[in-house]
């Protein structure tokens, strides 16, 4: 297959950490090509395509990728558009990164809007999928269903769920719970072919298997989930201060670290790479900006695979018939 296309220069750890797992990933035998500066130190054998210049984390993303026609994210996405690359991976400015993907790689025809579809741990289970995680801050509700049958078909080939079950989320169970587009989602994903639509569900819901796929808007998706990732780190803080407060329970806490130490792997975004960019003509991978090279290793795995499930034609062949 075409190589996956590395933004090198991405992330609050770029290059180290990026390199780093570009190489694991190419030692493990996928294909990638970076994206960076010339003459960028680490890139060993790997092919470079050059980019002279860097979308910073501050940046404005549309006025950015705009300027910037000779960035790391901008060339990445022309990379997949002109099929030097099938996929592109960034740990950088989100925002540029879906701006890159949706100026250069173009919409699915039919899509409305491009929707993020983030992973959401579940213990001892497979993990539920969510969009819209911040693309778009404010929703119609068409788009939302698209998310649905966009999330339902991630899910099958992200998690091997048969047939997943897509949640609203809301303020409620009930179907008369929530504001106006709420209510209104309610009724048409009711009856949105292609998917499996159980009702609404709660944030208390996220990390249970109540849904598989989680639909809501961009910006309350955002909130939950960062909300979920600071109350997770700050139980675990809490939990290890708790282990080492005495030296009776450190001895204790010794003995269960190898049972823990598989939950703190499950919980991290590093063990699930990124967020799958969905609506777009091309796989697109965003990254948490504090990825490591472990991510990154999962991260372009992630796109390997879905390259290789036909994850975009499948979308576009579910809009096109459902349009």
């Amino acid at each position: 297959m075409l190589p996956i296309a590395v933004d090198a220069v991405g992330g609050d750890r770029a290059p180290d950490e990026i390199l780093a797992g570009a190489h694991a990933a190419a030692a493990a035998g996928i294909p990638v090509l970076l994206v960076g500066p010339p003459g960028l130190d680490g890139v060993g054998d790997l092919p470079l395509l050059e980019a002279s210049e860097i979308i910073e984390m501050h940046e404005d993303a549309a006025g950015a990728v705009r300027r910037k026609k000779d960035s790391s994210l901008v060339r990445a996405a022309e990379a997949v558009r002109d099929g030097k690359a099938s996929a592109m991976v960034s740990a950088g400015n989100t925002g540029a990164t879906m701006a890159s993907a949706l100026l250069r790689m173009g919409r699915i025809k039919g899509v409305s809007r491009p929707a993020i579809a983030t992973t959401i741990p579940v213990p001892g289970a497979k993990p539920n999928t969510m969009l819209d995680s911040g693309a778009n801050s404010e929703v119609q509700v068409e788009w939302l269903a698209q998310f649905a049958q966009m999330g339902s078909i991630y899910a099958r080939h992200r998690f091997g769920i048969d047939d997943p079950a897509v949640g609203l989320l809301s303020i409620g169970e009930e179907p008369g719970k929530g504001d106006t587009l709420r209510k209104e989602a309610y009724e048409l994903l009711s009856r949105t072919p292609g998917i499996r639509f159980i009702g609404n569900i709660e944030g208390r819901d996220l990390m249970n298997k109540t849904a598989d796929v989680i639909v809501t808007d961009g910006f309350t998706g955002n909130v939950a989930l960062k909300a979920l990732e600071g109350a997770l780190k700050s139980v675990f803080s809490m939990l290890f201060t708790a282990f080492g407060s005495t030296p009776e329970y450190q001895a204790h806490a010794d003995a269960l670290l190898p049972a823990v130490l598989p939950v703190l792997a499950e919980m991290s975004p590093d063990t699930y790479g990124g967020a799958a960019l969905l609506g777009v003509d091309g796989v697109c991978i965003i990254s948490h900006g504090s990825s490591n090279s472990t991510a990154m290793v999962n991260a372009i795995t992630l796109a390997r695979d879905l390259v290789e499930a036909g994850l975009v034609d499948e979308i576009r062949a579910a809009i096109a018939q459902h349009a």
